[in-house]
C-alpha cells in the first residue's frame, strides 16, 4: 500500500514514516498543502494521511479539492482539534476517517487496516482477489470469470494479479515492466501491449473489455466492461 503522509511537523513525520515503513508500507512525504496537491495529482497513492493544519493550503481545503477532482484515494485526516464540529467538517469535506492528536500508533494502524478493506482489488479475508466478474486466488494459482476457469500462462496470471491489485488505477507500461517482468529498463519492445492483448482474449466477452487503454499512459482494470471499440 502506497501512502502519502502530509504533515509539517518533522518530528511527527519521522516517527510515523519510520513506523509505517517498518509495517511494510511505502511512504512518501509532503510538508505543506501545495506539495500534497501536486503529488496527489501526479502520483498514485492508495491513502493520504492528511494533517488538518498545513502551510499554504489548509488540510481541509486539500481534502475538498481532491474530492472535487474525483481523485480515487482514501483520506485519513489528523488534527489537534478536539471539537465535534471540526470532526464533522472534516468528514463532510471528504475525509474517510478522522484521528485526533495525540494518538497511539496502534490505533493509526487499526484505522489504516479498516480503510484498506474499502480498496477495490484488496484481498478478502480468504486471500482471494475479486473485481467485478473476476476472481483470482494466488494460493491455488486459479483465476475465473463468472465462475469459468481461465487458462492463463504464468506471465498472464501475474499480469492479471497485478492489475486486480491495482483495480481502478491507471498503471503505466513502465510500472508493469518493473513489477510483473521485473525489468529495470525499457526493453524496446511492446511486450506489455502484447500480453494485454493475450489477456483480453481470455477474460473479455462480447459485452466489453475489463481492461481499458489509457492512451499514452498505460492500462486500467475495472469492474465494469468498456465497449470493445473503446478499450
Amino acid at each position: 500500500m502506497r501512502i502519502l503522509l502530509v504533515e509539517d511537523d518533522r518530528r511527527i513525520v519521522e516517527f510515523l514514516k519510520r513506523g509505517l515503513v517498518a509495517e511494510g508500507f511505502q511512504v512518501a512525504v509532503a510538508e505543506d498543502g501545495r506539495a500534497a496537491l501536486s503529488r496527489i495529482r501526479t502520483e498514485s497513492f492508495e491513502l493520504v494521511i492528511l494533517d488538518r493544519m498545513l502551510p499554504y493550503v489548509d488540510g481541509l481545503e486539500v481534502c475538498r479539492l481532491v474530492r472535487a477532482e474525483r481523485r480515487p484515494v482514501l483520506i485519513l485526516m489528523l488534527t489537534a482539534k478536539h471539537e465535534l464540529q471540526d470532526k464533522v467538517e472534516g468528514l463532510l469535506g471528504g475525509a474517510d476517517d478522522y484521528l485526533t492528536k495525540p494518538f497511539a500508533f496502534d490505533e493509526l494502524l487499526a484505522r489504516i487496516a479498516a480503510l484498506r478493506r474499502r480498496l477495490p482489488g484488496e484481498a478478502a479475508g480468504d486471500g482471494v482477489l475479486r473485481v467485478g466478474p473476476l476472481e483470482l486466488d494466488p494460493a491455488t494459482h486459479r483465476a475465473t470469470r463468472d465462475g469459468r476457469e481461465l487458462a492463463l500462462t504464468v506471465r498472464e496470471f501475474g499480469l492479471l494479479q497485478y492489475l486486480m491489485q491495482h483495480a481502478d488505477k491507471v498503471v503505466s507500461r513502465q510500472r508493469l515492466l518493473n513489477s510483473v517482468w521485473e525489468y529495470s529498463f525499457e526493453p524496446g519492445t511492446k511486450v506489455v501491449d502484447v500480453y494485454i492483448r493475450y489477456l483480453r482474449k481470455k477474460i473479455d466477452t462480447e459485452g466489453g473489455s475489463l481492461i481499458r487503454t489509457v492512451r499514452g499512459v498505460g492500462y486500467q482494470l475495472t469492474a465494469t466492461p468498456a465497449p470493445l471499440d473503446e478499450a
